[in-house]
């Protein structure tokens, strides 16, 4: 009977440990996922510190650097659906991974390119690559935390896209002057490599109590849900004002108001750096209101769009500088909570899939808003008319969210 007990009580401690073991894993986990999301991004936000050298080398006009972002986004918006549904079937870990191990061969490669084509064709490629590490951690935080946590672990996750920013636009620069367009491309696909083997080796797709589920996604459920639409549509909106602003900004000031490319990188990492306490923040906030997070995603855009409105305003280095923090916030904040909205509202068996359908779908955006804000910025030389067709997206965004019932619940029902 002694033994029985103290089996029971071995069993008990051993049971106690290994969650509080798991417990402290998620956070690794947590930290590898964000850390391959923040490389992939600088990954595709160099193009915007870069892009006048790689004019110069190939003598391709400045209006026809977007078209490279556009190659891009077609790759990743193909790249978001298949990663998905990957991330669902056969787990987060080798879906992130694997493509991020040939994203940084596609952009070690991109430093040998000598030509417009081939140019395209590996933009395409890399595209094709980067969709994973969002999906993918969307996927593990769902697996890894539960619902009264996910606010800020998304919240977390989510700051490795603004802290991209801020490192594009402050270490890539000095990294082109020293190595050239060539080098910077050489030094971030090996960097990007080490991360994929990183992951693949200590990343597990869920704690053993809860490994996800193998069974094929019923990717069909995800068309009828309504709710799952409607943040696609308010998600491409927002993400339109948000991107657009990123690649374009640095350029419109530069040759708007003849800042400095310096001047102008800094302006936009100070955008970046707003996020970057703006989007853990908000997650927390979220969480404390019991998983409510519509509003806060209505205001978020609103705020973005009054922000865009007022720095179109603005003509000096001075007063971009201390509107860019503010401007920030709101093209930032929103996006921890309509993540998570997505996978709540997806469920988790769903979770990859529904955020690979909404990325690629709000993808959409980043494949037209380069060229669109450049053919305007081209027809009108005007720095206001190109901020204000940014801030017709947020504005589109809100009202879509306006629509969305909010499953405070976590019930996970679709609204068909």
């Amino acid at each position: 009977m002694q033994e029985t007990i103290q089996d029971a009580r071995l069993a008990r401690d051993g049971a106690a440990l290994r969650a509080d073991v798991f417990g402290q894993f998620r956070w690794v986990v947590l930290l590898i996922a964000w850390a391959a999301f923040l490389m992939s991004f600088v990954d595709r936000l160099a193009w915007s510190s870069v892009s006048g050298a790689f004019s110069h080398s190939v003598a391709l006009p400045l209006v026809e650097l977007g078209v490279f972002v556009t190659a891009f986004y077609l790759g990743y918006v193909v790249s978001n659906m298949v990663a998905g549904l990957a991330s669902d079937w056969i787990g987060p870990r080798v879906t992130l991974g694997i493509s991020l191990l040939l994203l940084g061969i596609g952009t070690f490669l991109f430093g040998w390119v000598g030509s417009i084509t081939a140019g395209l064709a590996l933009q395409a490629f890399m595209g094709l690559t980067a969709g994973a590490d969002y999906v993918a951690g969307v996927k593990l935080i769902t697996t890894w935390f539960t619902a009264r946590e996910r606010g800020r672990a998304m919240g977390v996750f989510m700051t490795a896209s603004s802290l991209a920013v801020v490192l594009t636009n402050l270490i890539i620069p000095l990294l082109l002057a020293d190595a050239g367009w060539q080098g910077v491309y050489h030094w971030l696909g090996v960097v990007t490599a080490g991360m994929a083997i990183v992951a693949l080796i200590v990343v597990r797709d869920g704690p053993a109590s809860s490994e996800p589920s193998r069974a094929r996604p019923r990717f069909g459920a995800l068309l009828r849900n309504r709710d799952l639409m409607l943040l696609g549509l308010a998600g491409f909106g927002a993400l339109w004002g948000t991107w657009g602003f990123a690649f374009w900004a640095s350029a419109l000031m530069v040759h708007g108001y003849g800042i400095s490319v310096m001047q102008a990188g800094y302006v936009v990492a100070l955008f970046g750096a707003g996020a970057i306490v703006a989007k853990p923040t908000i997650g927390l906030v979220s969480d404390l209101m019991g998983g409510r997070r519509k509003a806060l995603v209505i205001a978020c855009l609103c705020f973005f769009v009054v922000s865009l409105l007022v720095f179109s305003r603005l003509s000096t280095l001075s007063a971009f500088e201390i509107m860019a923090p503010f401007l920030g916030v709101g093209a930032f904040a929103y996006s921890p909570l309509m993540n998570t909205m997505v996978a709540e509202t997806s469920g988790q068996a769903l979770a990859a899939s529904g955020a690979g359908f909404t990325n690629a779908f709000w993808g959409l955006g980043n494949v037209i808003v380069p060229t669109v804000v450049g053919l305007v910025f081209q027809i009108t030389g005007s720095f206001p008319a190109a901020f204000v067709t940014l801030a017709v997206g947020p504005l589109l965004g809100a009202i879509g969210m306006a629509f969305v019932a909010e499953d405070v619940n976590n019930t996970n029902r679709p609204r068909l």
